[in-house]
């Protein structure tokens, strides 16, 4: 049996890492200012969760959802803490797209209607509801497409208004990532978070704020949505949350009342991954991780800034785009194969930043160099 064969790969064969580091299979070393599509939030092979993970295998790896598993209990407390958001409810999945599709069976379970908004550039997964609120026909099958779906302008907020005084009263739902990923780090503006508040509330609809790769203190708040001072109605997330370890939730707040067989799982919510969640959790409050993301950021963002011929840079905290120029569009892959330095992209020629949260200046330096000696 061959793989599908859906992805295209470097020729790259990662054996070892830790924290930032990655070594592949002939002792090569490269900065990893990936993260794995934002999964590695803590470090790789981070010991206090290695630890974590171990010692819950020796105990029980798994048991279904039929049996109390206080974990998750420990869990939903700690995230609450953490986050800020402690009267919030907890339900635990595997990845983000299952979060977002949990997210939206939600809202459309609370207020019995289809209508959904989303916006252009928007990226919330590929299953069957995530994939129809996502803005690329390309990966969206015909059974997937629905007419339920609206995508408007990303930030327009008299766009927002039209749409909600012809539909308000149909809208289920609006989801939105405070930073789009896929799309490029487009920053969702405050003055638009706080209209998709003001509006939900006013045609008792449900705010969904999609912090799969925006979320877990990446943007120098736990949310990115936070900076907007309004709270969604649920949160989901996924990425981080693991540290690579398989596990996503939603965190749904207090009007949204769950019943007997509404939602489920048979994965979600294991004792393996809630001791992974646990552990990141308790890395990020320990090492201050979410002030870290926002210094290490702020200044990758400002040093950035001072380099010629780059376009525009975009983004908060630990999730920063670098938009250049087509006669650029070489940069991510020799700073690669050159300076053995992870990154990712987004189309057409957007340099993704989405490192471990607890990088230092020494591994911000190594990648501005590498960049001013591309840009030259």
């Amino acid at each position: 049996m061959k793989l599908f064969d859906v992805y295209p790969l470097n020729d790259i064969t990662i054996e070892k890492a830790l924290g930032a580091t990655v070594w592949d299979d002939k002792g090569q070393e490269y900065l990893d200012l990936y993260g794995g599509h934002a999964v590695i939030s803590i470090g790789h092979t981070n010991p206090h969760y290695v630890k974590r993970i171990e010692d819950q295998l020796h105990k029980v790896g798994f048991y279904s959802n039929s049996i109390k598993i206080p974990l998750q209990v420990e869990l939903a407390e700690k995230l609450g803490k953490v986050s800020g958001k402690e009267d919030y409810q907890l339900f635990l999945c595997n990845s983000g797209a299952e979060a977002n599709e949990n997210a939206l069976k939600l809202a459309s379970f609370h207020n019995g209607r289809k209508k959904i908004v989303a916006f252009t550039k928007s990226f919330h997964g590929r299953t069957s509801l995530a994939v129809a609120t996502t803005d690329n026909p390309a990966i969206v099958a015909p059974v997937n497409a629905t007419s339920n779906v609206s995508f408007l302008p990303f930030n327009d907020v008299q766009a927002l208004e039209d749409h909600f005084k012809k539909e308000g009263d149909e809208i289920s739902a609006v989801i939105i990532e405070g930073i789009q990923g896929v799309g490029g780090i487009n920053v969702a503006s405050n003055e638009f978070l706080q209209a998709i508040r003001r509006l939900c509330d006013q045609y008792n609809a449900v705010f969904i704020a999609d912090s799969v790769q925006c979320g877990y203190g990446r943007s120098g708040k736990f949310y990115s949505q936070d900076f907007s001072g309004v709270n969604a109605d649920v949160y989901s997330m996924a990425k981080g949350m693991g540290n690579g370890f398989p596990v996503a939730g939603i965190s749904i707040a207090p009007k949204l009342h769950p019943k007997y067989g509404m939602l489920g799982t048979t994965f979600g919510g294991n004792h393996l991954a809630c001791a992974a969640a646990l552990a990141v959790l308790e890395v990020i409050e320990q090492d201050n991780l979410v002030q870290n993301a926002e210094n290490i950021g702020n200044y990758l963002i400002s040093e950035l800034k001072k380099l010629p011929k780059i376009k525009e840079v975009r983004g908060r905290g630990l999730m920063i785009g670098i938009d250049l120029p087509e006669e650029l569009k070489d940069v991510k892959k020799n700073l690669l194969l050159k300076h053995k330095i992870f990154t990712g992209e987004a189309k057409p020629y957007v340099i993704r930043l989405l490192p471990t949260l607890n990088i230092g200046m020494k591994e911000a330096d190594q990648f501005l160099t590498a960049l001013k000696a591309e840009l030259a």
